[in-house]
């Protein structure tokens, strides 16, 4: 029922996720002023006495520094026990001690500038104390702000010079190594095999060609957001593939388009109707009849346009609006090209192109059950069209002769069902036409594939194991071997005698919990799916998965490297061991979300920050398998989002949604320390707070706070990935402390990117998606590297026509 749900109403599901997207927004910016009022009251509350008693004791400026001008936002904590400085005369005489005494006496921050406003009945007098922007009382201190609020960083004492540190972009650059994944949750027909061995699929917005005997990948990666759809032409070589819309930074839509492209050499032979389309192209054809000459495409408007294209000039040749409701599939009849057929919900059209003008036959169910969706339709080797619908039941099509008698003269013949065959419990997913003129139906209820002979009679059934979902569509490699691809996002490769293994997997929901092993070339994964996977990233593929109770958010591996733990989304956490995939451990902190993970370098430690606003701590024995609560971190006005551990284990620097930077004495028993300047120079034996000195160059400017999901240092401290929320991937040079600061831009990802993080070795940086599902590995390589990767790219795992990394 979700599946036929997101199949019906596709464009509300996408506009309700972006508006529930903007509200959390705008809670956690509500929550963020809220705190930040509190804040400034109790600050307020504490210098008021202190100002009154200066001012009624005649403790007065020295006139000769008053200023009249304002200057750019500040921090309301830091002017408290430090002296401001006033320059230029004031404007009015000055009132005297004892007038004061039955005044108003009002004191406020403007940006830099501390105000004092005097009040004497109807009239007041208004003094402005500049404060200095950049130098602290203890040292030098640089400021950033993120919705006008302020955030004080100080800079190191090694850095002798702030304003004469270069930023440049880094030596270092990234190379797309391999795709985990495959979107089948939510889309049909997009899994073929090519003549070289390979099979084309999509996730996020690259089109993966995976080798399924040699196991490598090549990547198109030319679409600017999510792959929606793909064929493959009469010729077995050239490809069309479609995208969704998306929308840029500011939220304005972007014009889709469908690229045509060679799949031996990833060139890109024709852009069709870039502006043409709305929202995103869904469905695409190549005609069979004048061997691909024309293509057929369907975008995702309302009306649904259904637009026929010459290929080779990449003009359009006709259009029409095919219906409101959701349309499925669309092809050409194999033997005449100005036939086309269309199906979806409740209904299936017969389109007849006639110079450039479309006539529409609307399919007749008669005295059969209308079912609720066509979900796919093939033809016949006879060129009678068959259809697959939710009803389970596989409906043969063909023309009847016109009812004269009942319709009058004028009447046009029909297209009626002629047969109707029981196949599936449940929709009936995906149809493939055999070379022989056998049909293989797959059905989604029961998860079974059927081989069926031409007149349709059940020649032999398999079913494919529950963890892999619904049958979404089936390619064949020979009359034998089949590709199944499946709702729950993996790959099948087999054959009704030895049944399926899988050759790709993926989650199937938004994932945010990310985490290397200290020593191997493993990686951990969590997500909403309820998922926890662990998988190989020189093998390429999954090791294990298990499934939780509840959905996790972020992990971290034991520094011994044995155990894994994992934060979930009801303040319960777990530990699991690697080999036995055992729970060795169970606690529960809090009752809300778990957003950090952290073991201190030794593995003496773990922090768990928390939604609820505290960082907790435990003690860990016995390589990670004995926890015992050391104590709580009590301090942010918000939740926690990033922390970090010293290099000695006995510190922690965190984030929380409201932009703050604080600082924790863990060995002094959780202790808050108050003195920020004093943690200038502490080194880190991780970076992944977003908000930090070393740091501050990765946010644009204008940024909202949560432009930035994740960054991760590199181990050898020379570079910092950024996952945005533009679905981009950056790479910085280490450290990075300059605003606009500049770094090589990847793209690949076709939802908010949630996190980012290096191997053990520095050797790949892998990149997790929201919304798409996708994780990308990337190959870490330097300047020196360039000439051997170019020389092996064609042999290599990864693309020949991938786009140049864009230096902002």
């Amino acid at each position: 029922s979700d599946i036929l749900l997101s199949a019906e109403f596709p464009d509300r599901v996408s506009m309700m996720e972006v508006r529930l997207q903007a509200q959390e927004d705008e809670i956690t910016l509500l929550k963020s002023s809220l705190a930040d009022a509190l804040r400034r009251i109790r600050i307020h509350d504490q210098l008021l006495p202190l100002l009154k008693q200066q001012l009624i004791a005649g403790g007065w400026f020295s006139p000769a520094y008053w200023h009249k001008e304002t200057g750019e936002p500040g921090e309301a904590e830091e002017t408290s026990g430090q002296e401001g400085s006033v320059f230029g005369q004031p404007p009015h005489p000055l009132p005297q001690p004892g007038e004061v005494s039955h005044a108003a006496i009002t004191h406020s921050y403007h940006h830099t500038v501390t105000r004092l406003t005097f009040s004497y009945g109807c009239c007041s007098l208004t003094y402005l104390i500049k404060r200095d922007t950049c130098w602290n009382v203890n040292g030098q201190s640089i400021k950033m702000f993120i919705r006008g609020r302020p955030i004080t960083m100080y800079v190191p004492s090694n850095i002798q010079n702030y304003e004469d540190l270069k930023m440049e972009p880094p030596s270092e650059r990234l190379d797309l190594d391999w795709v985990y994944g495959y979107r089948g949750r939510d889309c049909r027909a997009n899994l073929y095999f090519l003549p070289t061995g390979e099979a084309v699929y999509f996730i996020a917005c690259v089109i993966v060609l995976y080798h399924i005997n040699n196991r490598t990948q090549r990547h198109y990666r030319k679409h600017t957001d999510c792959v929606r759809c793909l064929t493959l032409h009469p010729d077995k070589v050239r490809v069309a593939s479609g995208q969704t819309a998306g929308v840029d930074k500011d939220g304005k839509p972007l014009q889709p388009c469908v690229h045509i492209w060679d799949s031996t050499t990833l060139v890109t032979l024709q852009q069709i109707g870039l502006g043409a389309f709305q929202r995103g192209v869904g469905s695409v054809a190549f005609s069979f009849a004048d061997s691909g000459a024309f293509l057929c495409v369907i975008d995702d408007s309302n009306e649904h346009m259904l637009s026929v294209w010459d290929c080779t000039k990449g003009t359009k040749h006709a259009e029409i609006k095919s219906t409101n409701e959701a349309v499925f599939a669309v092809e050409f009849n194999p033997s005449d090209s100005t036939n086309i057929i269309t199906c979806g919900k409740s209904h299936v059209y017969f389109w007849t192109l006639n110079g450039g003008q479309f006539t529409k036959k609307q399919g007749i169910f008669g005295k059969y059950k209308k079912p609720k969706f066509i979900q796919c339709f093939v033809f016949s080797l006879t060129g009678d069209v068959l259809t697959g619908d939710s009803e389970g039941n596989i409906l043969t099509w063909g023309k009847s002769a016109a009812d004269v008698k009942t319709l009058g003269k004028g009447a046009k013949e029909t297209f009626q069902i002629m047969r109707q065959t029981r196949a599936h419990e449940g929709s009936v997913f995906t149809l493939w036409t055999l070379h022989g003129g056998g049909l293989l139906s797959g059905g989604g209820k029961d998860r079974k594939i059927i081989r069926w002979s031409a007149d349709l009679a059940p020649e032999r059934e398999c079913e494919i194991p529950e963890k892999y979902g619904a049958v979404r569509t089936i390619a064949d490699v020979d009359e034998e071997e089949l590709l199944v691809g499946t709702t729950r996002n993996a790959i099948l490769r087999g054959t009704f005698s030895d049944g399926f293994v899988a050759i790709v997997q993926g989650h199937v929901d938004e994932m945010w919990g990310l985490a290397t092993h200290p020593s191997q070339n493993i990686f951990f994964t969590c997500g909403h799916d309820r998922q926890v996977c662990l998988w190989n990233t020189e093998e390429h593929k999954l090791d294990w998965c298990i499934t939780l109770e509840e959905y996790g958010l972020c992990a971290d591996f034991c520094p011994s490297g044995s155990v894994v733990s994992v934060g979930l989304s009801t303040g319960r956490w777990m530990v699991l061991d690697l080999l036995t995939r055992e729970v060795v451990s169970e606690s529960t902190d809090g009752n809300e979300q778990l957003s950090v993970m952290r073991y201190s370098p030794d593995g003496s430690f773990l922090a768990v920050g928390s939604h609820d606003n505290f960082i907790y701590i435990y003690n860990v024995t016995e390589s990670g398998r004995r926890y015992i609560r050391f104590g709580k971190c009590n301090g942010h006005s918000s939740f926690i989002t990033h922390l970090d551990w010293s290099k000695d284990g006995k510190y922690i620097m965190s984030n929380s949604g409201d932009y703050e930077i604080l600082y924790w004495d863990i060995a002094a028993g959780c202790k808050l320390l108050r003195n920020r300047y004093e943690s200038k120079d502490r080194e880190w034996a991780s970076y992944t707070c977003v908000l930090g000195f070393h740091v501050m160059g990765v946010w644009l400017e204008g940024s909202d706070g949560t432009d930035i999901n994740a960054l991760c240092r590199s181990h050898d401290e020379r570079m910092v990935a950024v996952a945005d929320d533009f679905c981009k991937v950056h790479l910085f040079q280490y450290p990075c402390p300059k605003p606009k600061a500049p770094s090589h831009k990847y793209e690949g990802h076709g939802s908010h990117v949630t996190n980012v993080c290096f191997t053990h070795s520095d050797s790949h940086l892998l990149s997790m998606g929201g919304k798409d599902t996708c994780i990308l590995q990337w190959k870490v390589f330097g300047a020196g590297d360039s000439r051997e990767r170019l020389a092996s790219a064609s042999v290599s795992s990864t693309s020949t026509s991938s786009p140049e990394p864009v230096t902002s």
